[in-house]
């Protein structure tokens, strides 16, 4: 059941960044190798991703896909933006608040708090709060290509849509 509850986590933390309306389209972030740090209450976990404008906003749309949303809000505030969703795998819906700060050249945070419905009993927090912590390290390294997805163990894998 973990794997269902993740992908919906990660869908309403992150669907609204690809399904936006066109007066509240988020940037994309600076082509380059950027080191995301995503902290959940099950933990901490780190990858990177060797991005260019195509494979940046490519993420972003499998990620809004992973779930079937019937609300992905974008909103630009003063800050940044604001998002909201409403997603649903199987039996379990994610509805979702978050802010998106950062100036996309250098670094990106993503701050969400999801509420998950239709979970078993006692299969865990119903509240799941998500920080994700973008950084722009610099650029690609020997060998990489927009859309490798460099993990903690060092193995590389594409974005899932994107040939290697």
């Amino acid at each position: 059941m973990r794997r269902p509850i993740a992908v919906l986590a990660l869908a309403g933390a992150l669907a609204a960044p690809g399904a936006v309306r066109a007066d509240d389209e988020l940037p994309t972030r600076a082509p380059g190798l950027w080191e995301s740090v995503s902290r959940t209450e099950d933990g901490v976990t780190t990858a990177r991703q060797c991005i260019d404008a195509t494979t940046d906003r490519k993420a972003r749309d499998i990620t809004a896909g992973a779930a079937s949303c019937s609300k992905n809000a974008v909103t630009r505030t003063a800050d940044g933006y604001a998002t909201e969703t409403l997603c649903k795998v199987g039996p379990l819906t994610a509805e979702g608040r978050g802010v998106i700060t950062g100036d996309f050249k250098t670094h990106v945070t993503i701050e969400t708090t999801t509420t998950l419905t239709g979970l078993p009993e006692g299969a865990g927090p119903s509240v799941r709060r998500t920080v994700i912590e973008n950084r722009r390290l610099g650029d690609c390294g020997p060998g990489q290509k927009p859309g490798d997805i460099i993990l903690e163990d060092g193995s590389v894998a594409p974005t899932p849509g994107t040939p290697r």
